[in-house]
């Protein structure tokens, strides 16, 4: 077995929060009279951090003071609707179950927020990861690799031994500023071309070919 420590981004990789995420943005866009946007268009604006989701959601010419303002309501309605649609995707419970079972440590490292990551990885995973992080005042977001880095600290894992498993390009930017290899899956918030455009090296369908990437390599 090539890798020991399996790092796992959280939105559009392990689990589908893209409906919750939508009606929160929503629900924040109606209290403060903007408009509201797709499923297609929220898709589309996240994968850096709740603030950046906010920043892009809001009409040009808002004030950042009023983004701050809302970044923080949108976390505190997130926070009480984030397991109202959410699910994770197909067969990946047993996937991380199956790492485990051979060994492997297992991770989280998102940019959603810290309590959000801790809440869901507890009511989806059953506390199957062994550790789970998210994002935390003070600390860089990805495509910093600073959270990957104390990953592999905590678990004594050189970069040979770990892979990161993403769905989107900050997660390839953030394997490559680790210096460790990715596994990009198509399942996730980003379209095949646009993941192949900017540098994915290994897009995988299916949870299987993951097994057999960890185990065979």
């Amino acid at each position: 077995m090539k890798y020991k420590l399996v790092i796992f981004d959280m939105d559009g990789t392990i689990l589908d929060t893209l409906e919750d995420l939508m009606l929160s943005v929503n629900y924040i866009m109606d209290q403060y009279g903007y408009p509201t946007h797709t499923l297609l268009e929220v898709k589309s604006y996240v994968g850096n951090g709740i603030y950046k989701l906010i920043e892009r959601a809001v009409p040009k010419g808002v004030s950042k003071e009023r983004i701050d303002e809302m970044f923080i309501a949108f976390k505190k309605y997130y926070n009480l609707h984030c397991k109202d649609h959410t699910k994770p995707y197909d067969g990946i419970i047993e996937l991380i179950q199956n790492l485990k079972n051979k060994g492997c440590k297992v991770a989280v490292v998102s940019n959603k927020a810290h309590e959000a990551v801790l809440q869901l990885s507890n009511e989806y995973f059953n506390k199957l990861f062994d550790i789970s992080i998210g994002e935390r005042e003070g600390i860089e977001k990805k495509p910093s690799p600073d959270s990957v880095n104390e990953v592999m600290k905590i678990f004594h894992m050189n970069k040979d031994e770990t892979i990161y498993i993403g769905d989107s390009e900050v997660d390839i930017q953030t394997a490559n500023n680790a210096g460790i290899n990715h596994i990009i899956v198509k399942w996730g918030f980003r379209e095949y071309n646009f993941l192949k455009e900017k540098g994915a090296h290994i897009i995988v369908s299916s949870t299987k070919e993951i097994e057999d990437i960890v185990f065979n390599n």
